[in-house]
């Protein structure tokens, strides 16, 4: 099979003399004026490429290694009109482009092909606005030595690279990567750098006096919610959708947020007195969907999409339990009277119970189901009750479950009978109801005791949930429900008359997480798809 060579109909004399004109015996001056040396040695070492004429190829006299070579680039100069770049660039990490020849005399290699002068072969002309990987701004010269020639071409080509040249395509996940340790390493200090995954966190320095605006709330007994309006903190610093937060539940400590994101990180931050970030917890490789702060709050209890479980210690920013689940995690919620138990579900149909102490499950509670979307502890932590995803005609018996916490057997599966799945669940902090958000773009009120029956003229409705697993949440009073939306609003209800009393534009993207401070009465966190977290007075 011969080679792919486009030969031109011109002449080859007038394209020589319109190229070049020879200075000297040996040498040709091309047309930007630079004497060159008529030969070239290239870093494959196959066969040097001399001055070509129309009649055939002279070799030239052999040259002294420290002299100056004529780099790969002047072969294609010659004629500026065969060639569409005068500047080529060849991928590093490229194999050599070789083609099969019928003739056994004539070399394999595209590039050492004896050509006539001003002639490109086909399948090079095709490689446009193509550079050489070892080429650099000014005339760099080929290096007899191999070795040293290939690393001084990689560093070029890191170092040398224009926006108009074809680059090997990269895969997306190794973008992403690239992109991630950028970042990483050009992080400004608004933030404490968190470490790699698996390698344990800086302690978290905790303010030991409680902030000047929590003090005056602690001992207050009626605290009244209002709606609040303006916002107190915009915080940023994560770089993936946040999922959920949650303020710390010890009231002297509350000035601390916990937020969790798909970015594989989860942050504590201070959302009362600085809007800082405190620590940033990389202990996860694939993204945290779900963090809980322990009862105690010292610790953080954290799941994600890599089977993993940590327990880490705030203070010392050590793990006191690692555990790994045999499913993805989405949900996680600590026992309210025993807190060394905490039920874990996700991307299975089990929800497991593990015990901090031997790090070991110790129960599992099984339905014909695929997925666990959240989880709610009533009557003190006695039963519990699980949201799934299924939505089919006959899923009025998996849609909401209630499950005995010690025998593992259902209370009731004829909860909600209506298409829809309930991404979250929120208990009502002083009457005996709990809330359900419904993917059909309305909050659900039920019974939170048997036989758990849904309330037909309350349904507090008017903002969208659209597939994403926005939550919902009361007011400490009890007075005011809030909810996010699909649409980035922010929409609070009252409680008694389902009438709509505020809404707000918090978020460009979806808002997902919303959640009042424990302590401070008209303080609301949240949060959004599209990273950020807002802090609102």
């Amino acid at each position: 099979m011969a080679s792919l060579v486009a030969y031109d109909d011109s002449d080859s004399e007038a394209e020589a003399e319109s190229s070049g004109s020879v200075n000297a015996p040996g040498q040709m001056k091309d047309a930007s004026g630079v004497a060159t040396s008529p030969r070239q040695d290239f870093t494959s070492g196959i066969m040097d490429v001399t001055n070509e004429g129309a009649q055939g190829t002279e070799h030239g006299p052999h040259e002294d290694p420290g002299e100056h070579r004529l780099p790969l680039v002047r072969l294609w100069r010659r004629d500026p009109g065969s060639c569409p770049s005068q500047r080529l660039q060849w991928p590093v990490k490229e194999p050599e482009v070789t083609f099969p020849t019928s003739e056994p005399s004539r070399p394999s290699s595209l590039w050492t092909c004896c050509a006539p002068t001003g002639h490109m072969p086909l399948a090079a002309a095709r490689l446009k606005q193509v550079r050489l990987s070892w080429e650099s701004p000014e005339p760099s010269f080929c290096s007899p030595n191999r070795s040293e020639a290939t690393g001084k071409n990689a560093i070029s080509f890191q170092r040398k690279r224009c926006e108009d040249c074809v680059v090997p395509y990269t895969p997306k996940r190794l973008r992403q990567l690239q992109a991630f340790s950028t970042e990483t390493g050009q992080q400004k200090d608004v933030e404490l750098q968190s470490p790699s995954a698996g390698c344990a966190p800086a302690p978290l320095c905790v303010t030991p006096r409680v902030s000047e605006l929590i003090q005056p709330y602690l001992n207050s007994q009626c605290r009244e919610t209002r709606v609040p309006r303006t916002v107190l903190f915009h915080l940023r610093g994560h770089r993936g959708p946040v999922n959920s937060i949650q303020w710390c539940p010890v009231p002297s400590r509350s000035h601390m947020l916990l937020s969790t994101s798909m970015d594989k990180t989860f942050k504590v931050w201070n959302a009362v007195d600085s809007g800082r970030c405190l620590q940033t917890y990389s202990l996860h490789r694939e993204a945290v969907r779900a963090a809980r702060w322990s009862p105690c709050g010292g610790r953080i209890l954290s799941g994600g999409f890599d089977f993993a479980l940590h327990l880490t210690d705030l203070e010392t920013g050590t793990q006191l339990f690692s555990g790994r689940s045999d499913f993805r995690i989405t949900t996680l919620k600590f026992h309210p009277k025993d807190h060394s138990i905490f039920l874990c579900g996700g991307f299975s149909s089990e929800i497991k119970a593990w015990d901090i102490r031997t790090g070991k499950v110790v129960r599992g509670y099984k339905a014909t189901i695929q997925q666990t979307l959240d989880i709610l502890f009533l009557q003190e932590g006695s039963e519990f009750l699980s949201s799934t995803d299924a939505s089919t005609r006959d899923s009025a018996d998996r849609t909401i479950i209630a499950w005995d916490f010690r025998t593992s057997a259902k209370i009731s599966n004829q909860i909600f009978h209506e298409r829809y799945t309930c991404p979250s669940l929120a208990l009502h902090p002083r009457e005996p109801v709990f809330l359900a958000q419904t993917n059909g773009n309305y909050l659900a009120l039920f019974s939170a005791v048997w036989p758990y029956r849904m309330s037909r003229r309350r349904r507090y409705e008017g903002h969208k949930v659209e597939g994403y697993a926005v939550g919902c949440e009361c007011s400490p009073c009890g007075d005011l429900l809030v909810t996010g939306s699909a649409d980035g609003r922010v929409l609070m209800f009252s409680f008694r008359t389902a009438s709509r009393a505020c809404t707000l534009q918090g978020h460009t993207q979806a808002c997902v997480g919303t959640t009042y401070h424990p302590v401070l009465p008209s303080v609301l966190g949240t949060c959004s798809w599209g990273g950020d977290i807002k802090i609102w007075h």
